[in-house]
This record gives structure tokens, sequence and C-alpha cells, in this order.
């Protein structure tokens, strides 16, 4: 198939870890047959070759975190016939969320010895919170099947498969134990997005919330049982000030324990 024929795939990154493009990386079976289907227009991650836009596809990885970010992310936009983020950074603020809890101008002068040249916003923000987004692929990192069928339902302009309801259905198709009811362990399965094959729980450990809010999370209940499992105010903010911390539902559950936290 001619370059001209295949739709442009453009692979962009913006405050994160690489973890995200790293999954894309790392679909070595898949990616020949990718590169088939698409023309891998800009990806600086993998190759040096760029080949201009617009872009029929654009993948975005990592938040907005300063003032260039928000002005190069409209530029993405207006060059990206469809526009997924991917990745707790993009979708949520990732990580470095956790600055939208804190005073940055007090961290910046304890960490750099001139602080007066690092330029910085006050928040770290999702990409949709600048610009229109078609779909959001969620994780920390993303799930490379997941992250395949997504490229491959755009491509094939249909709607992406990808599920919505919680790591708790991913536990009992897998056939592991419980670790809230069997070993009173705190979890936060129930309340997050199915999408890594519940490999926590599957290891006796309790679920860190990687793919952030389910459809419904009930986020209060779910707090309510990690108080009963000896979880203190303190650490029930914690636990949702994670991978997703700036994720609505996280988010404001956590500020409901900053408030009688001691």
């Amino acid at each position: 198939m001619a370059d001209r024929d295949r739709p442009k795939l453009a692979v962009w990154k913006f405050a994160s870890c690489d973890g995200c493009q790293l999954t894309l990386l790392n679909c070595e079976d898949e990616l020949i047959p990718l590169s088939g289907a698409v023309e891998i227009a800009y990806f600086p991650e993998a190759t040096r070759a760029v080949v201009s836009g617009p872009y029929d596809v654009s993948l975005v990885e990592g938040s907005v975190t300063t003032a260039s970010d928000a002005e190069r992310i409209r530029e993405v936009r207006r060059v990206s016939r469809r526009l997924i983020t991917i990745g707790a950074c993009a979708t949520s603020g990732g990580i470095q969320a956790l600055r939208n809890f804190a005073d940055v101008a007090e961290y910046r002068s304890v960490v750099y010895a001139h602080p007066e040249y690092v330029k910085t916003l006050q928040r770290s923000t999702p990409i949709s919170e600048h610009v229109t987004v078609d779909f959001e692929l969620r994780g920390c990192p993303v799930n490379s099947s997941q992250l395949l069928e997504v490229l491959a339902a755009f491509v094939q302009d249909r709607h992406p498969r990808i599920p919505s309801y919680s790591v708790c259905v991913e536990c009992k198709r897998r056939g592991a134990v419980c670790v809230a009811v069997a070993h009173g362990t705190p979890c936060l399965g129930p309340v997050t997005q199915a999408g890594c094959g519940a490999l926590c729980p599957a290891y006796s450990r309790g679920c860190y919330g990687c793919f952030g809010p389910q459809d419904t999370p009930n986020t209060r209940s779910l707090a309510d049982r990690l108080r009963v499992l000896g979880m203190d105010e303190s650490q029930a903010l914690r636990i949702f000030r994670t991978f997703n911390a700036g994720a609505e539902a996280f988010r404001a559950e956590s500020a409901r324990h900053k408030e009688v936290a001691p």
C-alpha cells in the first residue's frame, strides 16, 4: 500500500515518563503489521523521520505543565483529525498532579538553586482541559492490547471496545481471591477501571488505581470500608492521591479526607 493511501499516525510527548510510548514500542510482533496499515509520520521515540501533517490519528502522552505545553497541544489538535490521549498523565494529570495540592513556588525554591529559571504552571492538567479529545485510554502505563485496539478502531472508523467496568470483574474472571474480603487488604479495585488484568490482586496485593476511576465509582462507600479495615484518614487520603490523583472522582474523595485528616 502506498504511503499516500495509509492513515498518518503521530505520537506526541508532553510531561511524562515515556512509559506509554514504550508500551507501543514493546508490541514487537504487532509493530510490523501496524506499520503496514498506517504511516508512522511522527514518533521521535522510535524514529527521526518526520512527515508533515495533517495527521489522521495523534496519540498524546503526558500532561500539560508549562505555558509552552498549553500552546503546543493546541497546535497538535489543529493538525490532528483524531486525537487520543494515552496514560494517566494525559487523561488525569498523572503523578505530577500532586503539585495541584501543594504550593509549587515553595517546592521550587527548595529544590532548585535558581528557581527563577524554572517556568512552570501551578497545576498539572490533563489534555482534555485544553483541547477536545476524541478518546481517552487509561493506565499507568496503558495496556498494550487496549492500545492496539484503539488504533485499529480509529483506523477502521469505529468506536474502540474498551471496558469501563471495575478491576473486580477482572479478578473474578481470573479466579483471583478477593484480597479485601479474604485478607483485609486495602484495595481500590472496586472503583478502578479494568485494564491491567487484575495484576496486583492476583499476587495478593491491593489495587493501586493505575487505570483511574471506573464509570460509576462509589469512592465514599469504599473509603468507609477501608476505615473498617484499619485505615485512618491520612492513609485514605494518600491512597487516592497516586497515579490518578487529578481524576475528578479520586480528587474529590481525597479532598473529603483532607478536611478531617490530622
